[in-house]
């Protein structure tokens, strides 16, 4: 070891990671069905709960949005390749999950990839990545872009308009020559399905549905997913390096965080909290980072948040280079 935080070699730290790379059937099938049953059945009580009270309706949108994390985990597994051992069930499972949370499969697919090959690379920000401009980048700014970076970074602004900007972005094909012609296919076939759904749901119950129900779950859902991705990178002492001395492995253990949660929402996010086991190891499955992590040493020297103290990583916005650590705006003066 060097420092506790990473394996010193990378045939030590792939040793560790290729026990645990192995997908079970029977655990996959089961996740599956225990997250798209109870999902359905949920989403049926709140169609029948807008005769009552559509207060009962927002309640029930609270289990349904964690069984929609839940579909996530699912897509984000079969997108690294690790749910199930056949390459092409997977990508028909993670794209059917894809659709369920309003997300292009194929494409945000490529953009994961991008995300876990460049995390705590200062070169290459931008993939998948919360906008963090250092100190430096920030106060070089014009006063107006520095109103508009806050803006970006304010939680409201974060949480509250970050589903909806989630929920867009998806919906849109990328351009360009490093767009595929397959990212743009995902796109649209995902676009595609989600108006096939809601022209006959909407001819079956009624225009109004799927707006009244399946509108609040999945909002909640996004703000949860940004939320866990924002914890699980965005704290004090994580990990930006230039290309020069980035390093994969210690940008793994050191840039991500274990986001310690009770069982049930350990549950319904997949056990994605233990993140700097995934970051290490992207083709374990979820159902496998717990034992991973209990299991190797390697992982236990590792910034630890809680959901009392992630409120705190809030007012985190900016990298400091000087003192390798993010910091907030009145840290500097700003």
């Amino acid at each position: 070891m060097t420092d506790g935080t990473a394996p010193t070699a990378p045939n030590e730290w792939r040793a560790i990671i290729a026990r645990y790379q192995r997908s079970s059937r029977a655990r996959s099938i089961a996740q599956i069905a225990t997250t798209l049953v109870p999902l359905a059945a949920v989403f049926y009580l709140m169609y029948r709960s807008l005769s009552w009270s559509y207060w009962i309706t927002l309640v029930l949108a609270v289990p349904a949005a964690g069984f929609l994390v839940r579909t996530f985990i699912i897509m984000h597994d079969c997108a690294h390749g690790s749910f199930l051992p056949w390459k092409r069930i997977n990508a028909l499972v993670g794209w059917i999950a894809g659709v369920l949370t309003m997300t292009a499969f194929g494409q945000w697919r490529h953009a994961h990839a991008l995300h876990h090959a460049s995390s705590g690379d200062l070169s290459r920000r931008g993939h998948g990545d919360v906008d963090t401009l250092t100190v430096r980048e920030y106060l070089a700014l014009p006063r107006l872009a520095r109103l508009q970076y806050r803006l970006k970074r304010n939680p409201l602004v974060l949480f509250g308009l970050g589903p909806i900007h989630f929920v867009l972005m998806n919906r849109i094909p990328p351009r360009g020559d490093a767009a595929t012609r397959r990212q743009r296919a995902s796109v649209w076939s995902a676009n595609s399905a989600i108006a096939a759904i809601y022209v006959c749901v909407s001819m079956w119950l009624g225009w109004s549905v799927i707006p009244l129900v399946y509108g609040p779950a999945m909002y909640l859902a996004a703000a949860a997913g940004i939320w866990l991705f924002y914890v699980q990178h965005q704290f004090e002492d994580t990990y930006w390096q230039d290309k020069e001395t980035w390093d994969y492995a210690t940008a793994a253990i050191r840039g991500s965080s274990y986001l310690k949660l009770p069982g049930v929402l350990r549950w319904f996010t997949g056990s994605i909290g233990l993140h700097h086991v995934h970051h290490l190891g992207p083709r374990i499955p979820n159902y496998e980072l717990q034992r991973c992590h209990d299991e190797n040493e390697v992982f236990h020297d590792v910034t630890i948040i809680t959901l009392a103290h992630s409120v705190r990583t809030l007012r985190l916005t900016l990298w400091d280079e000087a003192r390798g650590r993010l910091v907030g705006f009145r840290e500097i003066g700003a």
